[in-house]
């Protein structure tokens, strides 16, 4: 075999169950990852000549163990192994291995896994650090390119994430149904800031943090595999869908933010939209609507509308008023009063985030949306104000040209105005 990008398909699919499993038999994070790490050199080795096996996953940890195990020997000087209680029971047969896989075993494995990885001790910053290098197998430099930061800093933080779950003693026996259901919410909330944290960015920075909005969906997407009938889960991943297959139109050539409604809508990922579609309607039939569902539905509503002009936006700020009652934020009741300029006008929404302005004064957004709806108004000064605060709070350079635009047209009008008029005719 000449084309070898397949065992990397392979060995990504199959990170997530080996290390999981291997962090069992172990009970060591840095050795689970050295395990599975010596298993791809030698699947690298000789997949090419022999083929994939049968079960890549078993494949790896029964080859990950060994390995392991013949380090541990090496360093004790051949002394005797780690009690048995630091070791996988399993016989040393990879047939054995697969089976168990097709088991309990493979979910607990990859709960565990995800919830060390968010565990309470840890920041959020950390948790999704810990998260992309140990599950999604992202090197240091690459998470440290989507988060702008340097790599040794990076390294430190992973480090130190390690460092705090093994001092807090986290225990590695499988969750009880009790820690599942109070952190599977912990779980959700940061594939959902991964994926923000790719979504988020613009411009120049596009390219390298847009790895992180797929490897959210793909965290996601394991999630649920091991609860497929948790409609939040459902609804968590058709967000993430939904908002991911309007990538490709939301910035113009030279990275300048296009708006929702200025977007080509040809360019949206239609098998995206349809499978996050399909899924936010599955999960409706639930009838026990969560915060991931209701801002699922809401960006469902946007793919559903084929032009601008076709988006259902009372439905829409219906739906921000439910998210809303859930979820009270001052940004949540500024989505909804964009809605409601929509639905109702501008004058109206002004009225609604006119109050906000204490709690969002630092917000780029909130003077962003608070410029437009006064300059729909013809309240040119006004708008001017705000867009000049809003430039000043851009958190890209992306979000600062976009208002740049806004000031420049406000300028050259004001020109136009004030341009003496033609002269008498004679």
């Amino acid at each position: 075999m000449t084309d070898i990008s397949w065992i990397d398909s392979l060995l990504t699919t199959a990170r997530p169950q080996a290390v999981a499993a291997l962090l069992r038999y172990f009970r060591d994070l840095d050795m689970a990852e050295e395990a599975f790490q010596d298993a791809c050199l030698r699947a690298l080795k000789n997949w090419p000549q022999n083929g994939p096996p049968r079960d890549p996953t078993a494949w790896l940890i029964f080859v990950g163990r060994n390995a392991a195990i013949d380090a541990v020997r090496k360093r004790s000087k051949q002394q005797p192994l780690p009690d048995e209680e630091h070791l996988s029971d399993l016989d040393d047969a990879e047939t054995a291995i697969a089976e168990r896989l097709d088991g309990s075993d493979y979910r607990d494995d990859i709960l565990r896994l995800l919830f060390i990885c968010c565990h309470p001790d840890l920041p959020a910053t950390q948790q999704i650090a810990l998260a992309l290098r140990i599950i999604s197998g992202l090197s240091v430099k690459q998470i440290a390119r989507a988060f702008l930061v340097g790599e040794s800093a990076m390294e430190q933080r992973i480090t130190r994430a390690k460092a705090k779950i093994a001092n807090a003693s986290v225990p590695f026996e499988a969750p009880g149904p009790v820690e599942r259901a109070e952190r599977l919410g912990a779980v959700a909330a940061m594939i959902y800031l991964v994926f923000n944290e790719g979504y988020s960015a613009s411009g120049g920075d596009a390219p390298m943090r847009a790895p992180l909005c797929d490897e959210a969906i793909r965290l996601a997407r394991l999630l649920l595999r091991l609860y497929p009938a948790e409609p939040e889960i459902m609804g968590l991943t058709a967000l993430l869908l939904l908002q991911h297959a309007r990538t490709r139109a939301r910035f113009d050539a030279h990275g300048a933010v296009i708006l929702l409604e200025d977007q080509d809508r040809t360019a949206w990922n239609g098998k995206l939209i349809a499978e996050g579609l399909a899924l936010i309607d599955k999960a409706m039939l639930h009838r026990s609507p969560g915060a991931y569902q209701v801002q699922a539905a809401i960006a469902a509503l946007h793919a559903r509308a084929k032009r601008p002009e076709d988006t259902d936006w009372k439905q829409i700020e219906l739906l921000y008023s439910a998210l809303e009652a859930m979820q009270p934020s001052p940004v949540i009741t500024l989505n909804r009063a964009v809605a409601v300029s929509k639905a109702d006008g501008p004058e109206a929404a002004l009225a609604m985030i006119e109050p906000l302005a204490g709690k969002l004064s630092n917000y780029f957004h909130y003077y962003g949306v608070r410029g437009s709806l006064l300059l729909q108004l013809g309240r040119n000064d006004e708008a001017r104000d705000a867009f000049c605060k809003a430039i000043s709070l851009a958190n890209s350079p992306a979000e600062a040209a976009h208002i740049r635009m806004h000031l420049d047209r406000l300028s050259k009008e004001k020109t136009t105005d004030s341009a003496p008029g033609p002269g008498p005719s004679f």
